[in-house]
């Protein structure tokens, strides 16, 4: 077998090219007369996408932030890619890994609206930020921004370059209801002097849900001459953006969040000219200037993994950006818009339905996050996480494509039973 046969052979036919797919693309079209907003309430058509997830009947699902679940279709062709690269073990590893993976780069860039020369595909957010704040060309006195809502996993790194390099940390409160973008921009702008070189943002905040303005950050911070790095774990895949337009100078993301692809897959963005700058997580032979796989050297590694990316791209391409979020949005508004006004609960999301989208957060006052999340499984079957620091006190909520509205009134009902 030539190796161009070998590829097709592994590759097989695209998700896109199944019954599943033109089924869904069918019914997408018959009501492309909709607009996102009355789409994301289109019953029809959810129904049909909740019926590709196979759901555990113990509990409801509102916990999809940590870990959203594979489709079937997708999940079947990662088992099939498993089995492939394990019937052809060496031979593949050594013949067509390489050129594979780099597929899986350029449908990401596509999506991500950049090139593929400024992308690098990782495990996860962690280890993309974390490749960028140990790999930063610090200085001892150097300062870097951040806030206390961001990821524990990149502020422990951050921690550790202070205690080796000497560098100084200053932490910021991101406002948990802003009257407008220019109060979050002030906040950073406010810690900012001349010793800072680098400033990390959470595109959209894990615990609370809160999507900040980063263009507007960015020219701030560039216009001060500091770099900006940005958490993406829970934006790419939930929100519709382009990374050209967003302007920042890194920016690291989890691929399966919100685009549910296998575990153990996220990407690394790296402007074209900071690539050089930066120092790998794992040491790389030489090469040539720019070249972006400096900064890749992984290992061996679960390449089928690699491969599934694109299959999850073209499951999330046929419900569409604009209708995924659009759908999101509605769900978590859904609940909260019956729940903000009660008596005891507290909401930890802006009021502003700009700014949020599947995430929110709801404490009952006077109650732990920890006694809330066990009481909601332990009396209502409903699965959460209980959040409890940084100012933020009360359960995530993360509905995914597939809750239905007839969940969320279960956990409404739960909520005010419990206030």
């Amino acid at each position: 077998m030539d190796k161009r046969t070998f590829l097709k052979n592994l590759m097989g036919a695209s998700l896109a090219t199944t019954p599943f797919y033109r089924e869904i693309q069918k019914l997408s079209e018959h009501y492309a007369w909709q607009s996102d907003y009355e789409f994301a309430q289109n019953d029809d058509f959810w129904a049909k996408i909740r019926k590709d997830y196979l759901l555990k009947p113990e509990y409801i699902n509102l916990e999809n932030g940590y870990y959203c679940m594979l489709p079937q279709p997708t999940l079947e062709r990662y088992l099939e890619r498993i089995r492939e690269v394990n019937y052809q073990a060496s031979y593949y590893m050594r013949t067509v890994q390489s050129e594979n993976k780099a597929k899986s780069v350029n449908a990401l860039a596509e999506l991500a609206h950049c090139s593929n020369e400024e992308l690098i595909i990782t495990r996860n957010t962690t280890e993309s930020l974390d490749t960028i704040i140990q790999g930063f060309p610090w200085q001892k006195g150097d300062e870097a921004v951040m806030s206390n809502q961001d990821y524990d996993a990149m502020l422990n790194m951050f921690k550790q370059v202070e205690a080796r390099q000497g560098i100084a940390l200053k932490t910021i409160d991101v406002p948990m209801d802003p009257s407008s973008d220019e109060v979050i921009v002030e906040a950073y702008r406010k810690a900012i002097t001349p010793k800072t070189k680098l400033l990390m943002v959470c595109h959209l905040i894990n615990i609370t849900g809160h999507i900040l303005p980063i263009r507007k950050i960015c020219d701030m911070a560039h216009g001060m001459g500091v770099e900006v790095m940005v958490d993406g774990a829970h934006a790419f895949g939930q929100i519709d953006f382009n990374m050209k337009e967003l302007d920042c100078d890194y920016y690291g993301t989890s691929l399966h969040k919100w685009l549910s692809v296998p575990l153990g897959a996220g990407f690394l963005y790296v402007k074209k000219d900071k690539v050089d700058k930066t120092w790998p997580l794992i040491a790389e032979g030489p090469t040539k200037p720019g070249d972006i796989k400096r900064l890749n050297h992984t290992g061996t590694h679960p390449v089928a993994t690699d491969l599934t990316i694109m299959d999850a791209i073209d499951y999330h391409k046929v419900i569409g950006i604009e209708r995924k979020e659009a759908r999101l949005r509605f769900l978590q508004n859904y609940w909260v818009d019956k729940v903000r006004e009660i008596e005891n609960v507290v909401i930890n999301t802006p009021t502003d339905k700009a700014r949020s989208c599947a995430i929110a957060n709801v404490g009952i006052r006077g109650m732990k996050p920890s006694d809330m999340s066990k009481q909601l499984l332990e009396d209502y079957n409903i699965w959460t996480v209980a959040i409890d620091g940084a100012g933020v006190h009360g359960c995530r909520i993360t509905p995914n494509v597939y809750t239905t509205t007839q969940e969320l009134d279960k956990f409404v009902k739960a909520l005010k039973d419990m206030a």
